[in-house]
């Protein structure tokens, strides 16, 4: 917002406020959305955290036999509001709006935010512990992958660089939009801006794969590529953001293996919207993507603001309304950076996670029915809370996470030279 209204002031008054030829340059609103995301989290948090505790809004704990579990009893919960806000504010206020990515990513957060909302109020003010129906929450998630993906599919904002070779021929599955500019290099080379639904796939050496090519092999069937393509956003949408209610089990733990994540994605919207990067590492140069960045930095300054309270022993947890929406929003930016055959790595605590509750709850059912008696792999499910069980305190449990997650970060990253 404050980047349209000082260009507003500038063309129809004539009026430059000092300093505001800085918004201009995108790493000075990043830096920005960074430090006020900081200082939202941690001022605004502090607030909300008193205002919750005189609201005597506490979370209800489960007796899981647990070490230390009787201690969080009636700590204060919904701290994901402090999340929200601090992502949010942010970036309305430094972010050109407009830019499709950004509303996108803007309606993520306040979906999910709200579908997380509404499950701790009914924890929390209705007194029951199973808060919002498991069907209303996939509904939820189902819906907001629907519209991520056929906005990324359909919106002719949302498109790829490609350069002109020979005859002036593209790949097939790739359409170019004449109503773009072409843009000529000094070297004379020609891109254009196509619509493909394309994305990055690693170790291999041409580093892209595209969706058309699962359906190739029927007669005529690429044009409904956009089914196969709206179906898997579905699900990595719907996985990651249980994948991170999941894993928010721990003090700190959620926040800031989400906040490295962050980080990750943040170095692939820089690179892949800089063309000189994108052609140094050759890879895909995705036009107006520069914007995101703004958002990643007030979502990294938000899970890092959020970690002053979170940390153990944690003041205020996220509850639902916090780690639906940071899941959510994770999986819908690997998306706009055309990385989400990547979540696997740098999202693999999350899926651990995940795939640790699948499998003991699957082999306990299976055991049962075969044997009369329900057995289990772990002591107890997800993963974080097996390593309790084994006597590791939650702190190291979470750094122990943490580093992890910067392992298969710095591995993601460096897939992109690894062909």
């Amino acid at each position: 917002m404050l980047y349209y209204f000082l260009n507003y002031l500038k063309t129809e008054f004539k009026i430059s406020i000092i300093g505001g030829g800085m918004f201009q340059f995108i790493t000075f609103r990043v830096t920005m959305a960074l430090l006020l995301s900081l200082v939202i989290s941690l001022l605004l948090g502090k607030r909300i955290i008193r205002l919750l505790q005189r609201k005597q809004i506490g979370e209800t704990i489960r007796e899981l036999g647990l070490q230390g579990e009787n201690t969080k009893k009636g700590t204060p919960t919904m701290g994901g509001l402090i999340i929200l806000a601090a992502i949010i504010i942010p970036t309305l206020l430094f972010a050109q709006v407009a830019n499709v990515y950004i509303w996108l990513v803007l309606l993520c957060t306040v979906w999910l935010g709200l579908i997380g909302f509404v499950d701790d109020y009914i924890k929390v003010f209705k007194k029951n512990k199973e808060g919002l129906a498991g069907r209303f929450k996939i509904l939820g998630q189902i819906g907001l992958g629907l519209i991520v993906g056929t906005t990324l599919y359909f919106n002719n904002d949302v498109v790829v660089s490609r350069e002109l070779m020979g005859a002036e021929k593209l790949a097939p599955y790739e359409r170019r939009l004449t109503n773009h500019p072409e843009r000529v290099t000094r070297d004379g080379q020609r891109f254009v801006d196509v619509k493909t639904p394309i994305t990055t796939i690693p170790f291999v050496k041409n580093h892209e794969f595209n969706y058309a090519k699962l359906i190739s092999w029927i007669p005529g069937a690429e044009k409904y590529t956009f089914i196969v393509y709206i179906l898997i956003v579905i699900f990595i949408i719907t996985a990651v953001s249980n994948g991170a209610n999941i894993t928010d089990g721990l003090d700190g733990l959620a926040t800031g293996v989400s906040g490295i994540i962050g980080i990750c994605l943040g170095i692939f919207a820089y690179v892949s919207g800089n063309i000189q990067f994108a052609e140094y590492l050759n890879i895909m140069y995705i036009p107006n993507l520069g914007e995101l960045s703004i958002f990643i930095a007030a979502f990294v300054g938000a899970c890092v603001g959020f970690l002053w309270y979170n940390a153990y022993p944690a003041q205020v947890f996220m509850g639902d309304t916090g780690s639906l929406a940071l899941g959510g929003i994770i999986a819908a930016l690997a998306f706009i950076v055309r990385k989400e055959l990547l979540i696997p790595i740098f999202c693999g605590v999350f899926l651990v996670e995940l795939l640790s509750v699948m499998l003991q709850v699957s082999y306990f059912k299976y055991t049962k029915k075969k044997y009369g008696e329900g057995r289990r792999i772990l002591k107890m499910s997800p993963l974080h809370h097996h390593y309790q069980k084994l006597g590791y305190h939650e702190s190291k449990i979470s750094v122990r996470f943490w580093i992890i997650t910067i392992m298969c970060v710095v591995f993601t990253i460096a897939t992109l030279k690894m062909r």
